[in-house]
């Protein structure tokens, strides 16, 4: 493996939503940009908003560090800057994995609950990652007949989306915040595994105060509540603070 001081960027691979992925001078790891962008409805509106791309780069940084410490690998390498990263490459499972501890979102919507139900124990739903298909509900069935991922793959990524939704929740209830819920996203290192990817950060959690139980999150942007950048720096702020705890 190169050296990280002389890892160079190269290609752009993908552009997405929120990130753009570059290839680097060694094949195993890619260059990620997080962008001043936020989208909501599965990317068909889209604005720019200044400081959300390195605010996202820190808070992702941060709780990626924090999860290895707790033996949860990922693909995060080193943060390079305010809003770059380096990451191990990764075949992303095109499998969105969501974690609700609490009712919200799309759940009220589809079952009528009263929000922020609290569940007996933690919901696990899996979504077809396809922008082109809106990112449909899908169960275990359907992603073995689509070849998506196999039973090991699927039992594998239940176990451990399970083990960082423990370790989320203990370091929001530091920052006196609710983790209602979050997207997952994994990947199949060279060697076969399966590892957490993607990014964490405000854009794919789900987080209220535990107090006011205000938004702290997208959903400021989803509803035109205010100010979504400043949010997104409270979180940080209070994840700086309780790192130093």
């Amino acid at each position: 493996m190169t050296e990280l001081a002389d890892i160079e960027k190269q290609d752009l691979l993908y552009q997405g939503k929120a990130k753009e992925m570059y290839t680097t001078n060694d094949p195993e790891i890619l260059w990620v940009h997080y962008m001043d962008q936020v989208t909501a409805l599965n990317g068909k509106r889209k604005v720019q908003m200044k400081d959300k791309g390195k605010t996202n780069c820190a808070i992702s940084s941060q709780l990626f560090t924090d999860l290895r410490q707790q033996g949860i690998e990922n693909h995060f390498i080193k943060q390079l800057g305010p809003t770059d990263q380096l990451v191990q490459r990764v075949q992303i499972i095109p499998l969105e994995t969501v974690v609700r501890n609490y009712a919200s979102g799309s759940f009220v919507k589809r079952y009528q609950v009263d929000y922020l139900q609290k569940f007996e124990q933690p919901v696990i739903e899996f979504f077809y990652k396809s922008d082109a298909l809106d990112d449909p509900f899908l169960n275990d069935d359907d992603a073995l007949a689509l070849g998506i991922a196999t039973n090991d793959q699927i039992a594998e990524i239940r176990k451990l989306a399970r083990q960082v939704n423990q370790h989320l929740i203990q370091i929001f209830a530091k920052m006196n915040v609710q983790l209602v819920d979050f997207k997952l996203e994994f990947g199949l290192t060279k060697a076969g595994d399966v590892i957490l990817a993607d990014e964490l950060s405000p854009d794919n959690c789900r987080l209220v105060d535990m107090k006011t139980k205000e938004s702290l999150d997208k959903d400021i942007f989803r509803k035109g509540l205010g100010e979504m950048v400043p949010v997104y720096e409270e979180i940080l702020q209070r994840l700086q603070h309780a790192e130093e705890i």
